[in-house]
């Protein structure tokens, strides 16, 4: 692949997937969302893959969101509803890639970056970073992902604790609720991320790759009967008016940070 915001490294049977728009913490803008699409059905397309680790460039795993695009989304129903799009692809995508993906989880997942954690199969996490996803906090439904993923791992009450708060889940934390399978140093995290992958890989494919089709049927099925209502509703919040007023209380929390 060509486009700079993706990397992948196709070496063996483990290849490696990296977000890589680390100035931006690797939040999705419109070329992210279509490179990270693409990705998984060149991994479908391969016969020589067995195993992806999924990781982020520089000191975040994934942001979610581009704050500067919530004007446009608001303002732009043609660019909301790709999004919208590309969001669904990106949960579909993910269940549906037939060989394990593992996380590195190496600095904040938030918002559509936690759902993406969740998504993969094995999820190591860097033992000083956090899980959250605050859509609610920045006036949007969560409607791309974490309704739809977390009460699987978690349990509906946890879930709704969270996903109604956007509380930070620490590292620790994540591992006991569910959200995470490894918390490790982060000096380690790679590597081990890595070697659990090449596990994976070097087990029979074929029982690999079945068992982890059949351990997504429910999720799936979850998937398919609430995006369609949860994309709805994220993207009549674009047209609120907390939504609208969001970019303006960051950058005002950014000036008192610098003063």
């Amino acid at each position: 692949m060509g486009d700079e915001v993706l990397l992948l490294d196709r070496s063996g049977p483990v290849w490696t997937v990296t977000l890589n728009r680390p100035a931006e913490l690797n939040s999705f803008d419109a070329a992210l969302h279509r490179a990270f699409n693409d990705v998984w059905r060149e991994v479908e397309d391969s016969r020589d893959v067995r195993a992806v680790v999924l990781t982020g460039a520089g000191r975040a795993f994934c942001a979610g969101g581009n704050l500067d695009d919530f004007p446009v989304l608001h303002a732009d129903f043609a660019r909301r509803r790709r999004t919208m799009r590309d969001a669904r692809r990106v949960v579909t995508e993910m269940l549906d890639v037939h060989v394990p993906v593992v996380a590195a989880v190496n600095g904040p997942a938030v918002g559509l970056g936690c759902t993406l954690s969740t998504l993969c199969d094995i999820v190591f996490i860097a033992d000083d970073t956090y899980l959250a996803d605050p859509h609610v906090a920045v006036a949007l439904v969560a409607g791309d992902g974490g309704a739809v993923t977390w009460p699987h791992h978690t349990g509906l009450l946890t879930a709704k604790r969270y996903l109604l708060t956007g509380d930070r889940i620490p590292a620790a934390e994540a591992v006991r609720l569910g959200l995470a399978t490894f918390a490790v140093p982060r000096e380690r995290l790679l590597d081990e991320a890595r070697a659990f992958a090449e596990r994976l890989a070097a087990l029979p494919h074929q029982a690999v790759q079945e068992t982890k089709a059949l351990l997504n049927q429910q999720l799936r099925a979850s998937a398919v009967a609430a995006l369609g209502y949860g994309l709805a509703a994220e993207s009549q919040s674009h047209d609120t008016a907390e939504y609208l007023a969001v970019p303006d209380q960051f950058a005002r929390q950014k000036a008192r940070r610098k003063g």
